[in-house]
């Protein structure tokens, strides 16, 4: 595949993979549980941060191998040919299909809540409405990059505009309940491993700072542009989250989110809350204003949905171009070169999944699986400095090793809590991990691995 997409389409990829379904969801998760607007905004603050130290530390893994596979190209030079299947299995089962199911359903939920309210019909409903989606977006990345690159910076830039102008009058109008922010609750040990836990959420809503890793072999002079796709996206959109959660918390107080799930009524429990954006829009703007916002909302999901469709199937690809995924799945269209067979492939896994599980849970399954190779991956800066110093780096990790640390310690005792606190979808997902090897082993992909080199595309 040529080198087609520049820093532009890279930095809205990243923004696009990022900005989604999480932030305008799991704060209303956060805060029932923490009890604390305040806390809230710090554990935004602290996921930010990680995201930075992460977004650093693969900026020079990134810039040192710019090839077509994210972090699958980082494992196999770091550890070999079996964690690199692995971290493919994980991302082409949990990192992209899972979150493609559920941004579709995030969407599918707002575009429905202004036309129909709550039934026995609702879920069939919003999850026909995700499947209509989801395929829609695969035909359009099946078809050709030139006409990915379009959408997806039509679509991005449509989100951020619409999330940026929502922020404002969110502070401007919402300014007088400030007191809403100041309300910390006594620290503990239980409120500690809570917090701690409820960072799973947070994370979900961070990932993708590595989106733009994933097409590095599609990208022009990737050396040099990657690194600043990946820190200018990253950046950008940690700001972004700060001041929507302020928002968040300006219109609905601790006490509101219980009062929300506490409601008699109720029969979504902690889901009650999750439309965040749309109970903080309804409070500060009133139900008619938040019914258009809630379309508008639902219709800028599309961006996540359609960028993790884009990305997703390049990771099956590297996979199968270098012997660790069954061949016909490095197939190109032979006109417009896109790998459409794994884009098929990743759909189908997706819709899969849309149709066995929550939301909830969706979220919860994907961050464990996630976080659990987001550390191998970013620990492989260590091994790679020790094991190959003389590969140019074009762009070196500042305040190395410390700052691959910052990133490495917070997500090791987020996943510990999380497994103290929700240990059945958190086996779920090691389980779904430990299930790729002795496919690697019996589809004797161990035997046939070659090195990545043969999957750079430029």
């Amino acid at each position: 595949m040529p080198a087609e997409f520049g820093l532009g389409t890279a930095t809205f990829l990243v923004i696009a993979s990022m900005v989604g379904v999480g932030v305008l969801t799991t704060s209303g998760y956060t805060v029932a549980l923490v009890g604390s607007n305040q806390w809230m905004l710090i554990l935004w603050l602290v996921g930010g941060l990680m995201a930075l130290a992460g977004a650093l530390s693969l900026a020079e893994l990134s810039a040192m191998l710019p090839r077509t596979g994210g972090d699958y190209v980082y494992l196999h030079e770091a550890y070999g040919p079996l964690p690199a299947f692995l971290s493919g299995w994980v991302s082409f089962l949990i990192g992209f299909a899972c979150p493609t199911a559920a941004a579709a359903y995030g969407s599918a939920k707002y575009l429905r809540a202004p036309f129909f309210g709550s039934g026995p019909g609702t879920i069939l409903l919003e999850k026909g409405v995700a499947t209509a989606l989801i395929l829609a977006f695969c035909v359009i990345h099946s078809r050709g990059r030139s006409g990915s690159a379009r959408v997806q910076v039509a679509i991005t830039v449509f989100k951020l505009a619409v999330l940026g102008v929502f922020a404002l009058a969110g502070l401007a109008v919402g300014y007088p309940r400030y007191a809403n922010l100041l309300d910390p609750t006594p620290l503990s040990f239980p409120v500690v491993v809570v917090m701690m836990s409820s960072m799973v959420y947070i994370s979900y809503a961070y990932v993708g700072w590595n989106a733009a890793s994933y097409l590095a072999g599609e990208i022009r002079n990737p050396a040099v542009l990657l690194p600043r796709a990946i820190l200018m996206g990253t950046g950008g959109v940690v700001v972004l989250y700060l001041f929507l959660n302020i928002v968040y918390g300006l219109a609905l107080s601790a006490s509101d989110v219980k009062e929300i799930i506490a409601d008699p009524q109720n029969t979504q429990k902690l889901d009650a809350v999750a439309p965040i954006a749309e109970l903080a829009a309804k409070r500060l703007f009133g139900p008619g204003l938040s019914a258009a916002f809630s379309v508008v909302v639902g219709l800028m999901l599309f961006s996540t949905l359609s960028a993790y469709i884009l990305v997703g199937p390049r990771v099956v690809y590297a996979m199968a171009a270098a012997g660790q995924f069954p061949a016909f799945a490095a197939r190109l269209t032979h006109d417009t070169q896109t790998p459409a067979v794994a884009t098929v492939l990743q759909t189908a896994v997706a819709l899969a999944l849309l149709w066995t599980g929550s939301y909830e849970s969706l979220v919860v399954y994907a961050s464990v699986g996630l976080s659990l190779f987001s550390m191998l991956a970013i620990s492989s800066i260590y091994v790679l400095r020790w094991r190959r110093p003389i590969l140019p780096r074009p762009f070196r990790c500042p305040f190395y090793p410390l700052t691959p640390a910052l990133f490495l310690v917070p997500t090791a005792f987020l996943v510990v809590a999380v497994y103290y606190e929700r240990p059945l979808v958190s086996t779920y997902a090691v389980v779904s991990i430990l299930a790729g090897v002795p496919i690697y082993y019996v589809g004797g992909f161990g035997g046939r691995s070659e090195q990545i080199k043969g999957v750079r595309t430029h």
